[in-house]
């Protein structure tokens, strides 16, 4: 019992180590293009209309992996998008889900992933609609994320952007999100036997994939991923994992703002059953 648990625990800290590497090096590449374009990068994105974010921010998240969501989530924590955009965005990320889909069921999965990023789009505009017109507030930008004079010193940007606003501000929360993440759901997966969903009660098992969406990690998931290309459930039940879920991306939203990641996150979920079982009622 000691070894297993000892081994689970040098999993779970390796996988987080890797995470939050991923998110301070996507946090780092973001602040760095902010600081060298001297916040140009927003107009890029808000130039024109609106539509733009929604489109690139989903075409971002749709990308295979956790990445886009690590730089939308960035992105985002610059100020540089919405929240609509952040929150299609994440409709449009499968995380690393993808790849296996890809290796299971390229054909299908291509088509899924492109549905979703129009999905992505849709919900951007509805969401940031909605906030519009109720007024309802999400996180301001960073105020340490700003661009100063002395943007040319090296040793100020280290010290002021990469120490004080990622490192300390971010990069610890980052960490014990992902740990407490990745430790829970290792611990289920393990001793809880979650696989054991049964394929004989689909709609159970499509409200079953909405919630493991909730969980802001790669793996469980991919339980409805192997039963969707084993024949065990229907495409309804995947699509709604993959529009809940969202891989490692939401981590770093966690450390920057709990409110706006449950805000998030019940716009996906609610999205994901509506999506989810309207398919299941036209018997996909």
């Amino acid at each position: 019992m000691g070894s297993r648990f000892f081994s689970l625990a040098v999993k779970v800290l390796a996988e987080t180590s890797e995470v939050t590497l991923l998110i301070f090096l996507m946090m780092i590449a973001v602040d760095v293009i902010h600081v060298w374009t001297h916040g140009q990068l927003a107009l890029i994105f808000r130039g024109g209309r609106r539509w733009r974010q929604y489109v690139f921010a989903s075409l971002i998240g749709a990308a295979p992996g956790c990445m886009g969501g690590y730089t939308n989530v960035s992105l985002y924590m610059h100020g540089v998008i919405s929240f609509g955009a952040l929150t299609g965005s994440m409709i449009a990320a499968t995380g690393d889900e993808a790849f296996v889909m890809l290796a299971y069921f390229p054909k299908a999965a291509v088509l899924i992933f492109g549905a979703l990023t129009v999905l992505g789009m849709g919900v951007g505009w509805i969401t940031d609609a909605v906030i519009k017109k109720w007024s309802i507030p999400t996180a301001l930008d960073c105020q340490l994320q700003r661009v100063h004079q002395t943007e040319g010193n090296i040793l100020h940007y280290l010290q002021d952007h990469v120490w004080t606003h990622i490192i300390k501000k971010h990069l610890l929360k980052v960490f014990l999100w992902t740990l407490g993440a990745i430790f829970l759901v290792e611990v289920g997966l393990k001793f809880g036997n979650l696989e054991m969903l049964s394929s004989q009660y689909p709609i159970v098992t499509l409200f079953a994939a909405a919630l493991l969406g909730l969980i802001p990690q790669s793996g469980p998931h991919l339980i409805f991923v192997s039963m969707y290309a084993k024949g065990l459930v229907p495409l309804s039940v995947l699509v709604t994992s993959a529009i809940v879920q969202d891989g490692h991306g939401m981590l770093p939203l966690l450390s920057y703002s709990v409110r706006d990641s449950v805000m998030l996150k019940s716009i996906n979920l609610g999205f994901g059953l509506i999506i989810g079982l309207g398919l299941f009622w036209a018997g996909r």
